[in-house]
């Protein structure tokens, strides 16, 4: 399952960049969890999924799905539609697993080893090895607007987990998720009304864009993503994100003739291995 997981949200390059081209960010985000949220409450009214008993219950569904779905997303789409370069952007959400480190100690109470941050510092490394030729510093997309909405995107991923795991854990998958999109929405949604035109061209490369992240990502890898949470703990789930550029540069590869170097090559392999590390079981 992480496999897979690892897998289907690398694909998430393909969207991303079939729709870069004809739609706003936030609008095609709006679109794509209303679209998400609409087929999963189908899917919960048919199945008779339990909904949640409490109030509180349901709020806390929605916030980890304002911060997991749109201040993550929507952070990321934004900046690299507004210019920033997709290998900084992908470099600086690589420091998720380090900040989820960090906090699951103190707000989960998961205990964080000594071989899980050398794991952690290994695949950073890795990472650098594998991003390095795509990085480019120059260009008018790295400002400091770009760069701290990509680093509000990192916490705010981290912060939708880590609030997933301490109180909407237990509530069914169907209906928990499909609250999470409403939260995104709203957070998306609020977004495009103040700062887009709200512009979508449905050309043929945008309708394929939508409909793979909307049954790919958003409901294939987020509800594994939301099994790994209930079933794990959240600091070693986090080291699986450094093995998504890798993944993804080898689908790039794959399906769009670019470049792939010994040195990137060399940079998986270390980058597999800091996550082996990290995510070993203490004996």
């Amino acid at each position: 399952m992480p496999g897979l997981f690892v897998l289907l949200w690398s694909t998430g390059y393909i969207g991303a960049r079939a729709a870069a081209g004809g739609a706003e960010p936030l609008s095609f985000l709006f679109l794509r969890f209303v679209i998400a949220g609409a087929l999963l409450l189908i899917a919960a009214i048919i199945s008779g999924a339990s909904w949640p008993r409490r109030g509180r219950a349901t709020a806390d569904s929605m916030i980890a799905g304002a911060l997991l779905q749109g201040g993550y997303l929507g952070g990321v789409f934004w900046a690299v539609y507004h210019g920033l370069p997709a290998g900084i952007a992908a470099l600086i959400v690589a420091l998720q697993p380090l900040l989820t480190g960090l906090l699951a100690g103190p707000f989960l109470g998961e205990q964080v080893t000594r071989s899980h941050w050398f794991g952690l510092l290994v695949g950073l490394v890795g990472l650098a090895l594998v991003l390095g030729p795509k990085i480019e510093m120059t260009g008018a997309g790295i400002t400091p607007v770009t760069v701290g909405a990509t680093l509000f995107a990192v916490l705010s991923i981290v912060l939708g987990s880590i609030w997933q795991k301490a109180h909407a854990a237990n509530t069914d998958l169907r209906t928990g998720t499909f609250l999470q999109y409403v939260g995104g929405a709203i957070v998306v949604g609020i977004g495009a009304l103040a700062t887009e035109d709200l512009r979508i061209e449905w050309t043929g490369e945008v309708i394929f864009a939508m409909a793979w992240l909307v049954l790919v990502l958003s409901i294939g890898a987020i509800l594994i993503y939301m099994i790994l949470i209930r079933r794990g703990a959240v600091a070693r789930l986090s080291t699986l994100f450094y093995l998504v550029p890798p993944c993804t540069a080898l689908i790039a590869w794959l399906l769009y003739d670019e470049t792939l170097t010994l040195v990137q090559i060399a940079g998986m392999a270390v980058t597999v291995g800091g996550v082996a590390i990290a995510t070993r079981t203490s004996t």
